[in-house]
């Protein structure tokens, strides 16, 4: 199964429920755990394990031959994203926001915009017993997380067995990124805060995977504070509650010091039981 956990907000927890779920299925399985929010991954802070295997990525973007240019404009007229236009005689390429679409260079008629690497980020990957991390992080100033995150989800696919269990910590937010990081994933774990902010945004997730068609269930961090508006929205749309992760001071101070925290805290340990009840649940019933 590929298990990615997002929410449609940033600090929510989706970082500290995806390590700990991830270390404590680790005790008796493979697992991968691999931080897709490249542009700030943060996983890695929690996860003590060697490096097995460290690579740079890149992106393709096309770059201008001058003397084969015929100023013709059928590049301009192509590209969507604007990262091509012409200016009097000269051709302007703009490498954060092209889209390695290929559509310039290969309607280009004097192959005058050749596809050349442009290094976009490092991934990582590290290895802790039968835990394997992957980090992706994206270089300062690039534009573009969704390249990364598919040459991210590329590597997993090619060093890792089907049936090892995959979690994804996914980027915050619903847009293009978290829109890569969970098209493949068999189900969605949306972490949300129990706070008008919290339901606001747990709503457009909740849409965004609807849109995706993408089974989904909701994790509420920092259960006690707020209200009950969440549990209610849930209730009403008929969306399962998978666990509820209480308001514990112990939980920030372990969180602070970068410390997993279901093995410190009883009842956070109790609340991924449920988690990994319901994922075995699923796997039986059909989802692989």
């Amino acid at each position: 199964m590929k298990i990615a956990i997002a929410s449609g907000k940033g600090g929510t927890g989706k970082t500290t429920l995806s390590v700990n779920l991830s270390a404590y299925l680790a005790e008796d399985e493979e697992i991968v755990l691999s931080d897709l929010d490249v542009e700030e991954p943060n996983s890695g802070l929690f996860i003590n394990a060697r490096m097995v295997h460290e690579e740079e990525k890149y992106k393709m973007v096309p770059e201008w031959k001058e003397d084969q240019c015929t100023l013709c404009g059928i590049c301009q007229e192509v590209c969507n994203f604007h990262a091509v236009i012409q200016l009097g005689e000269m051709i302007m390429v703009f490498p954060e926001l092209c889209h390695g679409c290929y559509a310039c260079s290969e309607l280009c008629p004097t192959d005058a915009l050749p596809m050349i690497p442009k290094k976009m980020g490092m991934l990582k990957h590290l290895q802790n017993d039968k835990l394997s991390f992957i980090e992706s992080r994206l270089d300062v100033g690039e534009e573009q997380a969704v390249p990364l995150i598919k040459q991210s989800q590329d590597y997993i696919d090619e060093h890792f067995t089907d049936d090892i269990l995959r979690i994804y910590d996914s980027p915050p937010g619903t847009s293009c990124p978290v829109i890569e990081a969970t098209k493949d994933a068999d189900f969605v774990i949306l972490v949300t805060e129990p706070t008008p902010f919290g339901l606001h945004d747990l709503k457009i997730a909740v849409e965004t995977m609807k849109e995706l068609k993408k089974p989904f269930g909701v994790v509420v961090n920092r259960h006690g504070i707020g209200n009950d508006g969440v549990l209610r929205y849930c209730e009403d749309k008929d969306i399962p509650v998978l666990a509820k992760i209480p308001n514990d001071r112990k939980i920030a101070e372990l969180y602070s010091e970068g410390k997993l925290i279901y093995n410190e805290v009883p009842e956070v340990k109790q609340e991924l039981d449920k988690i990994i009840a319901y994922l075995r649940t699923l796997k039986q019933g059909g989802v692989q």
